[in-house]
């Protein structure tokens, strides 16, 4: 199901991450969902287990929908915890398995070394000319240490037993920068993608002197290894930012994604931070369920009018297209785009 004639130009991305002007409406999505996928891709999903053929399918859906980059996992890497991941949804104080020294010490990590990243070389050869991939990480540094410890308890362990915060972040950390040196050796990679969930809709989950102190060491690194290669940094992180901006923006992260009306409309936000850091997506999620086709397609369409000489945007949803969202609304936000 092609929505358009364009080609794909990872050049426009680029541009827009830069906070240059693209040379035509760019847009950006971090993920779709299965149906909207299957859709756009002309054809069923392949089993998750087929990740050479789930690969091909993500990048034939972004394609056809416009998109200059299709989102993908480099391997299977993952920290284990006891949660089943099947859940629908989960409290941020389940599945840990990390509480003192002794859980510590009997956690198996896992090794960059034991996975393969050949999938970003077996690629190469079927991503259209023009498109990159956008690598996503096996979650960020952060959100895995709360997996690990539950958020409650890394509230109390930051006062009660600092030094094993640091050792379980070092941890994770050293492992999540490694898999980035690894992903960024493919020709294949376009944009990394720094997934890590730090706040909630009024303030971060801990406080911005503890991310600063044990978290952004390690995203700074991070965003050197990507910038060293080449290759531009896109931050999605939930919640509100506002009081950690400046860090963001000091550790050189690229563009930011995820946005929440409830938080910072996202006008307001490119208002603020334009030049500084690209938008990328932003329409709101609730709006795009509620509103009218009309109204939906006149707010994407004054987005790119208010970007249209200062650039930095990119359209999309504030989070990305879960099956709740009908694929109607999402067609008509992407008219926006392929229309003007």
């Amino acid at each position: 199901m092609k929505l358009h004639n364009r080609k794909p130009d990872i050049e426009n991305l680029y541009k827009v991450l830069r906070c240059e002007v693209p040379d035509r409406p760019t847009l950006f999505e971090y993920f779709l969902n299965t149906p909207l996928y299957e859709m756009l891709a002309g054809r069923k999903a392949p089993p998750a287990s087929e990740h050479l053929e789930t690969l091909k399918f993500t990048i034939d859906a972004f394609a056809a929908a416009g998109y200059d980059f299709a989102t993908t996992y480099a391997n299977t890497m993952e920290f284990p915890r006891t949660l089943d991941r099947h859940l629908s949804t989960f409290s941020l104080n389940e599945g840990f398995c990390i509480t003192d020294e002794k859980s510590f010490e009997a956690y198996k990590w896992p090794e960059v070394e034991d996975y393969s990243f050949s999938l970003l070389e077996q690629i190469e050869d079927y991503i259209p000319d023009g498109m990159k991939l956008m690598v996503r990480g096996p979650s960020g540094v952060f959100a895995n240490t709360l997996y690990l410890v539950g958020y409650e308890n890394l509230c109390y362990m930051f006062f009660e037993n600092p030094d094993l915060v640091n050792e379980i972040v070092t941890n994770i950390g050293t492992r999540v920068v490694k898999y980035y040196e690894n992903v960024v050796q493919y020709d294949s990679v376009g944009v990394i993608m720094m997934n890590d969930d730090w706040a909630f809709r009024t303030q971060t989950l801990v406080s911005p002197e503890q991310m600063r102190e044990y978290f952004f060491p390690w995203h700074r690194k991070i965003v050197e290894v990507a910038h060293s290669a080449g290759h531009p940094v896109a931050l999605h992180s939930c919640g509100y930012l506002d009081d950690i901006m400046g860090d963001i923006i000091e550790m050189g992260v690229d563009g930011r994604h995820s946005y929440e009306d409830t938080i910072i409309p996202v006008e307001d936000f490119y208002e603020k931070w334009t030049g500084k850091m690209a938008v990328l997506g932003g329409i709101d999620m609730d709006f795009i369920v509620r509103s009218s086709h009309e109204d939906l397609y006149a707010r994407c369409r004054a987005m790119l009018e208010r970007s249209a000489s200062r650039g930095g945007y990119a359209l999309g949803t504030g989070n990305s297209v879960p099956e709740y969202i009908s694929s109607d609304k999402y067609f008509t936000m992407l008219r926006a785009a392929l229309e003007y």
